[in-house]
């Protein structure tokens, strides 16, 4: 298939109004919805719902900016620290991104005490996953994120690259976070809306970030210094991601028990203290009973 597609919906004048974009927009307006309704379904306070957004969206694309710079051209930006503004120039790790809104969540949830992390993280991550799908799809409109050559029925030949078939590995990925979306989402129903604390946080973190270390394989490396390692940078920073994962969807966060469930503080383990009885005075009068 030749993609040729015009990265631009339409522009006015300096303003571009760009299929990334709108597809991003689109992600975060699915997932509010999605969150809005868990927060109705399950009694929570509706009126916390814009704070949530505002924190997520802040969290998605700080986290994602500084996951791009750091991560791939740490040099390029940390020599010229004023690009890392330039967020329309394009640039943003998804592995950024999701440390970015596990950041969010946390202070949103030392703000609000009345809402616990770990419930918080494992609705939110049904969602989160639709919405990087999303993302992929503009990825897709950017023609960037492609991959190897190949010459497989369904490749896509990037005009705006070349003329090389190639591996549409943004729809490989888009395909396969919508599928962990709904796999969620069916869990989450199954336990009847009261999923084990923690389950969902780390399954997200298993299934998305193992099935993105199987699509590197097919996708060319982002930047240079790639070529010579064993792993790419995006297989490289799953890794630690799955192990996490694991951690909190085997229930050892809850075995450990060093940590306020709600991440808004921590405490040390409880020991027992002996206390002696305290006899109570009786009334005026009156003896007590031994």
């Amino acid at each position: 298939m030749i993609w040729d597609v015009n990265r631009e919906i339409f522009s006015i004048g300096g303003f571009a109004l760009r299929w990334y974009s709108l597809l991003f927009a689109l992600g975060i307006f699915l997932g509010y919805t999605i969150v809005y309704r868990i927060f109705q379904k399950e009694n929570k306070p509706i009126e916390l719902m814009d704070s949530l957004l505002f924190h997520i969206v802040i969290g998605t694309v700080v986290g994602a900016r500084l996951g791009h710079c750091l991560f791939y051209e740490p040099m390029d930006y940390l020599t010229n620290p004023l690009r890392i503004l330039k967020v329309w120039e394009g640039g943003l790790a998804s592995h950024g991104g999701y440390t970015g809104v596990i950041i969010a969540l946390i202070l949103y949830c030392r703000r609000y005490p009345q809402i616990s992390f770990f419930w918080l993280a494992d609705r939110v991550a049904i969602p989160g996953m639709l919405a990087a799908g999303c993302i992929r799809i503009g990825n897709l409109f950017n023609s960037e994120i492609y991959g190897h050559k190949t010459d497989v029925a369904w490749a896509f030949i990037f005009k705006k690259i070349d003329d090389i078939p190639r591996h549409p590995t943004q729809i490989y990925e888009a395909l396969g976070y919508i599928t962990v979306s709904a796999i969620l989402y069916t869990i989450y129903r199954l336990k009847d809306r009261k999923p084990p604390e923690g389950l969902l946080f780390g399954l997200v973190m298993i299934l998305s970030y193992s099935f993105r270390t199987w699509v590197e394989r097919f996708k060319e490396n982002q930047v240079a210094f790639e070529d010579g390692l064993a792993l790419n940078m995006g297989q490289l920073l799953s890794i630690p991601f799955i192990a996490i994962g694991l951690f909190f969807a085997l229930g050892m966060h809850r075995k450990v028990k060093l940590f306020h469930p709600g991440l808004t503080e921590f405490k040390s383990i409880p020991v027992k203290v002996e206390e002696k009885a305290v006899k109570k005075p009786g009334k005026p009068g009156h003896k007590r009973k031994s």
